[in-house]
């Protein structure tokens, strides 16, 4: 680039326009009241653009300028979505933004508060997922939950789980019902970062997009970006199968099925969170019932409309994650950092979007107090090396899982 502001990042802009679902670059030069070429130039890193026009797309894309001069977090393994062939590509691009914002909050709350240690083991011992057979998945999924303590019971609540072990979650609406989650690795701290969407949320749909991206983040860690183009469908039926497993173990769940009715599934729902539809998947893998019994119950699931709300989705809270919040709570009430100090040196989005993505109430960066947490700051030497403040941190010890 000849001209322009120095130091303009192509990419970002790009992510900006995702982000806002602005789905070209002619829309954005009519928002603009700038030619097509211009944005097009910007956007393929031939030209950048000049001060005055660096202001007017910060504007427009509710950024601050210096979002443009900072690089992409992007990471060399691929995004893991959920139902990628039929989402539209505007909604894909959405949700890629949306994670890439999720990598810059994690990373810049990470300079401030230690995270829980990644414990996630390697559950593959340098073998390809393409070789898992079904049974090694079932015996990958009691393992963990044996590794991470957590019984045989019912798992109530993933999402704490998903925390508690390292990973950073986020959770927003994504404006469609075609993305239900994607899983993304970090390229500096090697850690999944995973967004659940929020849309017509219920609790075991909550609990089965938790778990089910969990799934590609142990088995799915070293998949190349080909494999996922090639191999969707078996990775995602893996991740499935993974997810299944996890919510109900075969050893302890199926000696509580009681019948297999519709009846019967509904009684275990209530005890095991998981939705009716998901239990009758689950007794066909395990070759519990039959395909055509399981044919018969689908037909008789749809005819009572439990395909648009089971009964009981209602009557549970969604589980929401709460590391990303606690933690932006501490630096602030422990007087770390203001928040104006965030906003305008670390952050360079829309307040909003940090607050939706970190899920605090809307309008948090404009109220002047926030909640008391359990997190460990880093020292002022830490911050400097990168090193850990001392010990584990884990925040949600308090909770159930």
């Amino acid at each position: 680039m000849r001209v322009g502001t120095p130091g303009f990042v192509p990419e970002r802009l790009v992510e900006a326009r995702a982000a806002r679902r602005v789905q070209s670059m002619k829309e954005l030069a009519l928002i603009l009241g700038v030619s097509p070429s211009s944005v097009s130039r910007w956007e393929t890193g031939k030209q950048a653009p000049e001060a005055d026009a660096l202001t007017e797309l910060a504007k427009a894309l509710r950024v601050r300028r210096e979002f443009f001069l900072r690089p992409v977090y992007d990471s060399p393994r691929p995004m893991f979505y959920r139902k990628l062939v039929s989402t539209l590509k505007r909604d894909r691009e959405y949700q890629t933004s949306q994670v890439s914002w999720l990598h810059e909050i994690s990373h810049v709350l990470q300079h401030y508060v230690d995270f829980p240690e990644l414990d996630i083991p390697d559950v593959l011992g340098g073998s390809s997922y393409s070789q898992l057979r079904d049974e090694d998945i079932e015996d990958i999924a009691g393992e963990l939950r044996s590794h991470w303590q957590l019984g045989e019971g019912p798992c109530t609540n993933v999402v704490a789980v998903l925390e508690k072990i390292g990973c950073v979650v986020g959770s927003i609406e994504m404006g469609t019902s075609k993305l239900d989650g994607v899983c993304s690795w970090s390229k500096s701290e090697d850690r999944p970062h995973i967004l659940l969407a929020s849309d017509k949320m219920n609790l075991p749909r909550r609990q089965m997009d938790a778990a089910h991206e969990l799934g590609h983040a142990v088995l799915h860690r070293n998949v190349s970006a080909k494999a996922l183009r090639d191999d969707l469908p078996e990775i995602e039926r893996q991740a499935f199968r993974f997810a299944s497993a996890f919510l109900m173990p075969q050893t302890t769940y199926v000696p509580e099925v009681p019948n297999y009715s519709l009846a019967g599934l509904l009684s275990l729902k209530e005890r095991w969170r998981v939705s009716v539809k998901a239990q009758i998947k689950r007794l066909v893998d395990l070759e519990i019932i039959p395909q055509d019994h399981a044919t018969q119950l689908y037909k008789t699931y749809s005819a009572k409309g439990w395909n648009r709300q089971e009964p009981m989705d209602k009557e549970w809270a969604v589980p929401k994650p709460r590391m990303l919040h606690d933690a932006l709570c501490l630096i602030v009430d422990s007087g770390t950092r203001s928040k104006e100090d965030l906003l305008s040196v670390e952050f360079t989005m829309h307040p909003g979007d940090i607050e939706n993505l970190v899920n605090l109430p809307s309008g948090w960066f404009s109220k002047k107090t926030g909640d008391v947490v359990s997190l460990t700051l880093k020292t002022d030497a830490a911050r400097e090396t990168g090193a850990p403040a001392g010990g584990s941190v884990i925040p949600f010890s308090r909770r159930e899982s």
